[in-house]
């Protein structure tokens, strides 16, 4: 593999990680990090375990009994994911690793496919441990190299912090040789992995202890480094300090300023110190947070940056950020007319399964709908209008039992099958437990479809494609508590509605499991095209109601179907009361199929 290569991020982040001999790897599904994994699992290297775990607090806890065992270890997973790792990470950092452990954490400072755009310093910094913050592809790669040595020497988790714009970026990467993985053994030490008080106590004193050497492996590190220039050239007396992606920026926009490069936290404190003496004013580049910036306040009282306004303190860093502080003028891009464009709002995708659920619990118009992470998500959208809350990974089924505890009345959750997996179960044995009154609607399309169709515990497929013993999900639900278990087909909108109707009358805990596949998995089989005969349409729009993108009404009021989006559902011909929507059958003859909401099965 060695060589030069075009990469992408992740990719060069999971060829670091091979490189430094890793012999297991874990994480969860969530972009911008998911390529990670997925890599890692298509190199087929021998030694190496990868896998999917159900969540990432699972999946940190596994790479850790890895590293316990003496082979080297990579978690990974986006920013929200490393909280729901944290109960591990915090108590992490007491025990130590013996074989080098990486997290690599991808934040998403701009909230491109994220609920929220935190910081992952703010948790290292707590953790007391380091990360280091590449600016490239390149250096993602030496970073995970380096990460793992460092783990080893410091005796702690280390994390890579990457970006979205760095995940998702092709660059040219040079490749180095990949080590062997070692065989993994065990050896007891009660005293450093029990963390009972009498253990947690020193264990608490070492991590503190380490804090000098942490911060003297900042200081030693090839990726902080000054870059001078003429001082002839810098009248304004300024200097730059840039961390990770944000370097780019300062590199490209302004040459003739000197630059701190700082790749690691902590900051290299010494580093700093003697960067800024002698200059008028620091202006501090960082993505995510003013964290950098708060601490270089200490060694200079004139930082310009994002406490000062002037840049944003949220979304991604880009030239246009830098064009008043460095008076340059960043070329303008041409402005397109936007109206010449039709509304493309997010919706579901032609044929998805979650449609027919959605299409029915907006006619049942339930009290509260408490919604979660996945595509199901896009309910909340035109024509539906239906999710009513969407706040964390599992949270649904929690918000809709504490709704019900206090009077709310027909309280549904809604969640996918792997979200379920992550963390749905926890509160659907709570529900159960203490006795809430909600109808939980799980959506299992058979993949984690947000995410580029990952496979899950329900179907038996692991990470390297191969077969394993598939989780039945019905039998969780029962083994939970959930009084009532029901399965249904959401393409068949008649079994919908009577499903729903029927455990909406019911009290307790209800599950539903709406079972049909994602029409994106490369063996979905598509059926006939539909159209409209325009003899036989009342032009009522009921079929528009749905929400489908392959449904369009032109300017003459005609309803037409896009033949090439069509992927054969049926659920417009079920929701056509004039019989108006047919298909074509194998001989290119029209086939009527009238069905309604109340017969269509």
């Amino acid at each position: 593999m060695a060589g030069k290569k075009l990469l992408l991020g992740n990719h060069a982040l999971a060829e670091g990680a091979l490189e430094a001999g890793i012999g297991f790897a874990s994480g969860y599904p969530g972009t911008p990090s998911t390529e990670i994994i997925e890599y890692l699992a298509g190199q087929n290297v021998e030694g190496l375990h990868v896998e999917w775990s159900v969540n990432e607090k699972v999946a940190l806890e596994t790479a850790v009994g890895a590293s316990y065992s003496g082979v080297r270890s990579l978690c990974a997973m986006k920013h929200v994911g490393l909280n729901v790792a944290l109960d591990p990470l915090m108590t992490l950092a007491y025990t130590g690793v013996k074989a080098g452990l990486v997290i690599i954490v991808c934040d998403d400072p701009g909230m491109f496919s994220s609920q929220n755009g935190q910081d992952t310093r703010h948790l290292v910094r707590a953790a007391k441990i380091m990360c280091l913050e590449p600016k490239d592809g390149q250096q993602a790669k030496e970073m995970v190299v380096e990460a793992f040595e460092l783990s080893e020497k410091l005796g702690i988790p280390v994390v890579v912090k990457s970006l979205t714009r760095l995940s998702h970026t092709t660059s040219p990467v040079v490749l180095g040789e990949r080590k062997k993985p070692a065989a993994g053994t065990f050896k007891k030490d009660s005293a450093s992995f029990v963390m009972i008080p009498q253990n947690a106590r020193p264990r608490r004193e070492i991590l503190f202890e380490k804090q000098a050497d942490i911060l003297k492996a900042c200081e030693e590190s090839g990726f902080n480094k000054l870059t001078a220039i003429d001082e002839a050239k810098n009248n304004s007396r300024r200097g730059i300090i840039a961390c990770g992606t944000s370097i780019n920026l300062a590199q490209e926009h302004a040459k003739d300023v000197p630059l701190l490069e700082c790749g690691t936290w902590p900051i290299p404190q010494k580093n700093v110190e003697e960067f800024v003496k002698g200059l008028d004013e620091v202006v501090l580049l960082e993505e995510g947070d003013p964290i950098v910036e708060e601490e270089v306040r200490v060694f200079h009282k004139n930082v310009l940056g994002k406490l000062t306004g002037h840049l944003p303190l949220y979304g991604e860093l880009n030239p246009e950020c830098l064009e008043v502080l460095f008076e340059i003028n960043v070329p303008e891009v041409r402005e397109f007319n936007h109206e010449l464009l039709a509304p493309r709002p997010p919706v579901f995708c032609p044929g998805c399964p979650h449609r027919g659920t959605f299409y029915v619990l907006k006619k049942l118009g339930a009290e509260a709908n408490m919604g979660d992470i996945g595509c199901y998500a896009l309910g909340v959208q035109k024509p539906f209008e239906v999710l009513d809350t969407c706040l964390c990974m599992g949270a649904g089924i929690g918000q809709a039992a504490g709704a019900s505890h206090v009077g709310v009345k027909k309280s549904l959750a809604l969640i996918g099958d792997s979200t379920f997996l992550h963390s749905g179960i926890t509160g659907l044995l709570n529900s159960a437990y203490n006795g809430a009154d909600i109808t939980i609607v799980i959506f299992d399309n058979g993949n984690i479809a947000m995410t580029g169709h990952q496979p899950t515990p329900l179907t038996g497929i692991r990470a390297n494609g191969v077969k394993g013993k598939p989780a039945n999900l019905s039998e969780i639900c029962r083994a939970c508590g959930a009084e009532t278990v029901l399965e249904y087909d959401p393409r068949k909108l008649g079994e919908t509605d009577s499903t729903l109707k029927k455990v909406l009358q019911e009290n307790g805990v209800k599950v539903v499991i709406a079972k049909a596949p994602c029409t994106r998995i490369p063996d979905f089989k598509a059926g006939p095209t539909h159209y409209v005969d325009q003899q036989a349409c009342v032009k009522c729009g009921k079929c528009l109601e749905l929400g489908c993108p392959a449904i369009v009404k032109d300017d003459a009021g005609r309803i037409t179907i896009d033949e090439v989006l069509c992927v054969g559902c049926t659920l417009c011909a079920q929701a056509c009361s004039t019989g108006a929507i047919k298909t074509m059958g194998r001989a290119g003859n029209a086939v009527n199929t009238k069905t309604s909401l109340e017969g269509g099965k």
